[in-house]
């Protein structure tokens, strides 16, 4: 296995990149602590033990690696991208200049990715509006008075806030294009990866300082068990075989091939969380924003922290519903057969056109149920274990301790972004002749 790892370093080209991404992701790490312009330093402590108790901010933290309780450069993380990407996607689906975009291949690919960035901008300028005047007023997030972050509260000085978290924002897509283009992995998915890897250690420390040795040594078997059953489903495919048909034209003959139609179990991979945890944030929002105390009571005891029964359970099913819907964009069963029939081709025992589409669509109905189930048990499940079981309080912890109410969903996108970066790495190596590390 090291002999393996090892083959990365000796190849220049693999090297090189391997290198050039790490650089990138130590410049993203460091950005994270530089203070935005205008905050208060002294109350950013008291801001990061609101964060880590949940609610508005946890997820916003998780994706931003500690940065938004830092107020740093890069508070905002990417989540601006994320959700601007996500869009685009359901747009795709109801827009017919973007359907036409999705067609053209790599041409339509570069328009999509245009304004997928300009769209991103406009969602970090609002965002970041919205962050200078909650920060400046804290009571709007967290129900009391105390804290605030921005104490000459000036237009000047939100306009320097407001342009100084929007240019890390548009700093970090520049990056993790870099990544892309001259770096190993998917770079978005990387600074992802580096933002939730990094709070680990904070969460490690705060079960240590609270449990002892005894309680990180369980969260650690609790988390390789989690990351074996990761990496067992999101492997798991149903594969649909395709049969094409011989043609002769003059002397030659074409087709008569089998393949296959692979239709993972997780279709929707880690877009169903991020949904649901979005979905959850607006009765939050709503009852900060309405002068209706028995709603906020209400909100405060049941929707509001991962620990609650009420939100787990409202959270459950806005995962499975999500799951469903992203799996329905993202794979057309009607324009899949359509394909098939076009090329020649048909499954075997059904015929082509109406009778594949329907065939399909069962089998894609079926295999996402399991998947939305597991995904869902991986959202809660571990936040549960860290809560009643190891009875572990995340507030005060550190700039990543909030992470623990989210920990099935960081290790879950952790080991996605890790396999497919790993399948990189083996591919480049097989290519130049060496062994890879993917058995």
């Amino acid at each position: 296995m090291f002999a393996s790892l090892l083959n990365m370093f000796r190849v220049g080209d693999l090297r090189n990149k391997i290198l050039f991404t790490l650089a990138i992701i130590a410049i993203y790490r460091l950005g994270s602590f530089v203070p935005a312009p205008g905050i208060d330093v002294n109350q950013l402590e008291r801001f990061r033990d609101q964060a880590n108790e949940g609610g508005v901010l946890g997820m916003l933290q998780l994706f931003s690696g500690g940065a938004l309780t830092q107020m740093a450069v890069f508070a905002l993380g990417i989540m601006p991208y994320i959700t601007a990407s996500i869009i685009m996607q359901i747009l795709g689906v109801v827009v017919p200049k973007i359907e036409q975009w999705q067609e053209q291949g790599a041409v339509g690919q570069r328009k999509i990715t245009q304004w997928t960035r300009y769209l991103a901008m406009v969602i970090a300028v609002v965002q970041s509006t919205s962050f200078a005047f909650l920060l400046h007023n804290e009571n709007a997030i967290s129900g009391s008075a105390g804290v605030d972050l921005i104490p000459i509260f000036t237009p000047g000085r939100v306009a320097l806030l407001v342009m100084t978290l929007t240019a890390g924002t548009a700093l970090l897509m520049w990056m993790g294009e870099l990544i892309t283009q001259r770096g190993i992995g998917n770079g978005m998915s990387l600074l992802i990866f580096s933002s939730i890897v990094s709070g680990f250690p904070a969460q490690g420390s705060l079960i240590k300082q609270q449990e002892g040795w005894w309680a990180v040594a369980a969260v650690v078997a609790v988390m390789i068990v989690l990351m074996y059953c990761i990496i067992y489903v999101e492997q798991g495919q149903r594969r649909i075989p395709v049969q094409f048909a011989k043609r002769v034209v003059g002397r030659r003959q074409y087709g008569g091939q089998s393949t296959y139609i692979p239709l993972k179990v997780n279709q929707s991979g880690v877009i169903p969380l991020i949904f649901a945890s979005s979905v959850l944030y607006l009765p939050q929002l709503i009852a900060v924003a309405l002068p209706w105390d028995g709603l906020r009571n209400f909100v405060d005891d049941h929707m509001s922290s991962p620990d609650q029964w009420g939100y787990l359970i409202i959270y459950s099913l806005l995962i499975i519903g999500f799951a469903y819907f992203y799996t329905a964009i993202s794979f057309d069963p009607a324009k899949q057969a359509d394909t098939i029939r076009k090329q020649g081709g048909y499954i075997p025992g059904i015929r082509p056109g109406p009778q594949t589409e329907r065939y399909l669509s069962r089998i894609l109905t079926r295999i996402t149920l399991p998947g939305a189930l597991f995904i869902a048990a991986v959202a809660i499940i571990p936040s549960l274990i860290i809560t009643y079981v190891l009875d572990v309080d995340t507030a005060g912890g550190g700039a990543g301790a909030g992470g623990f109410r989210f920990i099935g969903t960081s290790i879950l996108i952790a080991v996605g972004v890790a396999l497919e970066t790993m399948k990189q790495i083996d591919s480049q190596l097989t290519m130049r002749n060496y062994e890879g590390f993917l058995k």
